[in-house]
C-alpha cells in the first residue's frame, strides 16, 4: 500500500473510532514523515502529543495500522524542532527474512495486562493452562462472549506467551482474513499460479504449532470456507497442534455453522466471558489510567462514577477514559473531582447506577411493572404478555447481576443458557431503536433502587 493511501486510510479509520473532539485535538494535525520496514515516523505539534499518543492512544493506533497492513509497526513521534535533525532512513531493497513469517500478534496483549475478575477468571485460568502446555490440554480452547469483553486480548496473550517461551510457530488471524485468503484461490486462473497460491494458503494455516482464529461466527454463510476450515482444523488437531477460537456465541448457539464444525468446537473446552461486574470495572479503570497524566488526579468517587456508567464492556471504559484524558489536557485541573468528571463526560456516558440485585428482586420488579405474577415469568406460557416481560427480566438479570446464563435460566423455570442468550440478544438489539423500551427499562431500574 502506498504511504499516502496508508496515511489517508489511517486517519479515516481513527476518525471513525474516536469522537470529533478527540480527533481534532490529538490526530488532525499529525503528519506522516516516513514508513521504513517496521518503523513509522510521525510529526506531532507538541510534546504533549507524544505523551498522549504513546500512552493513551497507542493501542488504538497499533491496532488500526495492523488492520490496514497486517503488520505491527514501531511508532516514532517527532516535533518540529526534532525534525530539523531527522533524516528519513533509506529503504532496504532486500527482503528481510525475519518478516516473512508474521504472527499477527500485538505484543501489548499479555497476561500481565489482562485484568482478572469473577466474570473472566475461568477463561483466564484456561488460557494460562493452554499457554503453558499448548496442544496437550483444552484443544481446542473456545472462548465466547459478546464484543468488547477481552476475548481478543486473552487469545493474543496466549500467543505472545507461547512465542516468548518456546520456538513454536504461532499465527493469529480473524475469520474474515481466513476467508479472504481462501477466496483468493478461487479468483486466480487455474494453472500453476492457482496451485502455488493454494500451497501458500495451506502452508500458512496448516504448517503452524498454534492457530488462533478470532470471530469464527463470521464464517456463517461461507460454506466453502467452512469446509476448508474443517480440513485445517482436522489436520492441526490430529498433529496435536493447539487451536484457539473465539466467538460472540457458544458453539451450541452457532446454528448456521456446520454441525461437524460445531461438534469439534466442543472437543476441548468452551469457556465464556461475562460483562465485568462493578469491582472488576473499577480494577480495569485503575489499570487503564496507570502511567497516564491523570493517574494521581482521580478521586475514588470518580472511578466509581465511571464504573457505574460503563456497565457493558471494556471498550466503553477505554473510550470514557480517553474522553476524560482529552478534556483534562485542555482544562489542566489540579485534581479531577466528581463535578469535573460529570462535566467532561456529559452526553458521553449513561448515568444508570449499577445495582447489586438478586434475580428474585428483578423478577419481582418486572412482574410488578407488567402486572403479572412471578410464576408467569417462570412458566412455559408463550403468550406475548408473558414472553416479553420474561425476556426483559432475563436481560436485566444479565446486566444487573453477576449471575451466569445457566443460573439465570435455572431461575426462570429451568430454561437452558441458549434460551437466555437469545432473549438477551433480542432485547439488546431492540434497545438500539426502541426509545419506549429504553424508557421502560429505566422505570424498572428505578423500582429496583
Amino acid at each position: 500500500m502506498k504511504t499516502e493511501v496508508l496515511w489517508s486510510s489511517f486517519l479515516t479509520e481513527i476518525s471513525n473510532q474516536v469522537n470529533q473532539n478527540t480527533y481534532a485535538i490529538w490526530f488532525s494535525k499529525l503528519e506522516l514523515l516516513s514508513v521504513n520496514n517496521n518503523d513509522i515516523t510521525i510529526k506531532v505539534p507538541m510534546e504533549i502529543h507524544k505523551q498522549m499518543l504513546g500512552e493513551t492512544y497507542q493501542e488504538l493506533i497499533d491496532s488500526t495500522f495492523f488492520s490496514l497492513t497486517g503488520k505491527n509497526y514501531n511508532l516514532i513521534y517527532k516535533t518540529e524542532d526534532e525534525i530539523e535533525t531527522f533524516s528519513p532512513p533509506i529503504m532496504e531493497t532486500k527482503p528481510n527474512k525475519e518478516t516473512e513469517y508474521e504472527t499477527g500478534l500485538n505484543p501489548k496483549f499479555t497476561f500481565d495486562s489482562f485484568v482478572v475478575g469473577n466474570s473472566n477468571r475461568l477463561a483466564f485460568v484456561a488460557a494460562r493452562a493452554v499457554a503453558e502446555a499448548p496442544g496437550t490440554i483444552h484443544n481446542p480452547l473456545f472462548i465466547y462472549g459478546r464484543s468488547g469483553l477481552g476475548k481478543t486480548h486473552l487469545m493474543q496473550a496466549i500467543g505472545n506467551y507461547i512465542k516468548t517461551h518456546s520456538d513454536k510457530k504461532v499465527i493469529y488471524t480473524t475469520s474474515n482474513e481466513f476467508m479472504t485468503d481462501f477466496t483468493g484461490i478461487a479468483t486466480i486462473d487455474k494453472g500453476s499460479n492457482n496451485i502455488n497460491y493454494a500451497n501458500e494458503f495451506k502452508n500458512k494455516y496448516r504448517n503452524v504449532d498454534v492457530l488462533i482464529i478470532d470471530d469464527i461466527q463470521f464464517l456463517v454463510g461461507a460454506e466453502r470456507t467452512q469446509q476448508e476450515f474443517f480440513h485445517t482444523f482436522n489436520t492441526l488437531h490430529q498433529e496435536n497442534k493447539q487451536i484457539i477460537i473465539s466467538s460472540d456465541k457458544s458453539p451450541d448457539d452457532l446454528k448456521k455453522i456446520e454441525e461437524r464444525l460445531r461438534s469439534r468446537f466442543m472437543w476441548g473446552l468452551p469457556v465464556d466471558i461475562y460483562p465485568p461486574d462493578f469491582n472488576l470495572r473499577c480494577d480495569i479503570i485503575n489499570a487503564k489510567i496507570k502511567n497516564t497524566s491523570i493517574e494521581n488526579k482521580l478521586s475514588e468517587d470518580v472511578i466509581e462514577y465511571i464504573a457505574n456508567s460503563c456497565v457493558n464492556d471494556v471498550r466503553h471504559i477505554e473510550g470514557t477514559i480517553n474522553r476524560l484524558l482529552a478534556y483534562t489536557a485542555m482544562m489542566v485541573p489540579d485534581m479531577i473531582n466528581l463535578d469535573f468528571a460529570i462535566e467532561a463526560l456529559k452526553d458521553y456516558v449513561n448515568t444508570n447506577i449499577f445495582i447489586n440485585n438478586s434475580i428474585a428482586s428483578i423478577q419481582n420488579a418486572v412482574a410488578d411493572y407488567f402486572k403479572i405474577s412471578i410464576d408467569d415469568l417462570k412458566s412455559k406460557r408463550r403468550t406475548n404478555n408473558v414472553v416479553r416481560p420474561r425476556h426483559i427480566a432475563m436481560y436485566l438479570c444479565r446486566m444487573e447481576t453477576d449471575e451466569n446464563l445457566a443460573k439465570i435460566g435455572l431461575e426462570f423455570g429451568g430454561r437452558d443458557h441458549s434460551t437466555v442468550s437469545t432473549a438477551i440478544d433480542k432485547i439488546t438489539s431492540e434497545l438500539e431503536t426502541d426509545d419506549n423500551l429504553n424508557k421502560m427499562l429505566k422505570e424498572i431500574k428505578n423500582k429496583l433502587q
